[in-house]
């Protein structure tokens, strides 16, 4: 997995932190990536701050974010990654983001930056939603292919690639 600039944050908290850190500072880290994920974080940010160790709170995005809220008055988390921008929104909102620019913010793409500046939070994942309608599984068991509308989908159809059949609802 590569290495994202998301780890940013945690960098800076380091640096903050430099002054009175000891032999093992702990970062309470809040997030909702998966599992798997956060291996190769903490591998990466472990080798370049041996002195500090990462203690991770992770759950789903609703979770974490209701579990920020709930400790607004007292905060437990250093940093919080891998949560659904809407979250995001609900704390900046909220007054509960510290605003920070990552090393090479300006090669990101803007519309996934805050515009605030420096921003409250930086996106490092997009997911995409997609519907899609297998015509030969239809036409064997005989149901037609919905309409866009229909299928509560809005705008023109989408594809990924070009030459993808024209008959799937994507």
């Amino acid at each position: 997995m590569p290495f994202r600039p998301v780890l940013m944050p945690l960098a800076a908290l380091v640096a903050l932190l430099a002054g009175t850190a000891h032999a093992a500072t702990t970062l309470t880290v809040y997030t909702a990536l998966e599992a798997d994920q956060l291996k190769a974080y903490q591998a990466r940010f472990e080798s370049d701050y041996p002195d500090v160790k990462i203690k991770w709170v992770r759950d789903s995005t609703g979770i974490i974010t209701a579990k920020l809220l709930a400790e607004k008055a007292a905060p437990q988390a250093d940093v919080v990654m891998g949560v659904a921008a809407s979250s995001l929104l609900v704390l900046e909102k909220e007054g509960m983001l510290q605003p920070y620019a990552p090393k090479g913010i300006d090669k990101l793409t803007p519309r996934y930056v805050d515009t605030s500046r420096p921003p409250n939070w930086v996106g490092m994942d997009v997911w995409g939603a997609t519907l899609c309608f297998n015509t030969v599984e239809a036409a064997r068991l005989g149901i037609r292919k919905p309409t866009p509308a229909e299928a509560g989908v809005q705008g023109q159809d989408r594809h990924a690639e070009p030459g993808l059949q024209r008959d799937r609802l994507l």
